[in-house]
């Protein structure tokens, strides 16, 4: 968010609490770390609209003054929350793939797998950014377009191992997938069944050899407002 230290929507322990107290500037770093953990923590649990700053400074330990001299406010520790947990699960996710080698249909195959493991930590609430586009006004552009920057990453690597595999269109292929995903994300948090990852990659193996076997004329490009986050 190794795999339980990068997950932390599913697997980070929340930051000990400690007696608020002023920080001096060299303990700026420290505190925003546990201001970050503390706030993933409460908002991938129970939303961000219900976690109030007071919550967040109480899991944290630090004073109101300290969020609000390294945040802001609290959209600027969302959109840090947001900006963090992205960055992290990115790095577990493409290196889950990438791991034990292999060529890259191998590697698309283990996505699922993954996302299993995911789902059956105790700390699994379901992907940030499903959730903050969810609860928000859907006017509301800020952290859709912070959604869409995550989804785009994760799209190329998953669209550059498709092109390598042979896919014919590539693009959409990979679109296909993250629309596997993201559907096995939500199923998973609404159920609380890790196993609905196996029924994905199901769904997901049928897409392969097709894939591949594709001729003739491409397809308009897969819009990347589409795919879902």
């Amino acid at each position: 968010m190794g795999k339980k230290e990068i997950k932390s929507a599913a697997g980070k322990p929340s930051a000990k609490k400690a007696l608020a107290r002023p920080i001096a500037a060299g303990d700026d770093e420290s505190a925003r770390g546990r201001l970050l953990g503390a706030a993933t923590h409460l908002f991938c649990k129970n939303g961000i609209n219900a976690t109030g700053i007071d919550a967040i400074i109480s899991e944290a330990g630090t004073a109101k003054t300290t969020l609000y001299k390294l945040f802001g406010s609290k959209t600027a520790l969302v959109t840090a929350v947001l900006e963090s947990e992205g960055k992290q699960w990115r790095e577990w996710f493409i290196a889950a793939m990438e791991s034990g080698g292999g060529d890259a249909e191998t590697k698309l195959t283990r996505i699922f797998p993954a996302l299993k493991s995911w789902f059956s930590e105790e700390r699994f609430y379901g992907c940030p950014f499903i959730n903050a586009v969810g609860e928000h006004d859907k006017d509301q552009k800020q952290f859709r377009t912070i959604a869409l920057r995550h989804k785009k990453v994760v799209l190329a690597h998953i669209e550059k191992l498709a092109r390598e595999m042979g896919a014919a269109e590539p693009e959409s292929f990979a679109h296909q997938l993250a629309l596997l995903i993201d559907g096995a994300i939500v199923a998973a948090m609404v159920s609380r069944n890790p196993e609905v990852a196996d029924t994905a990659g199901i769904a997901a193996s049928a897409l392969f050899e097709p894939a591949k076997g594709k001729a003739g004329k491409r397809g308009s490009k897969a819009d990347p407002q589409l795919a879902a986050v």
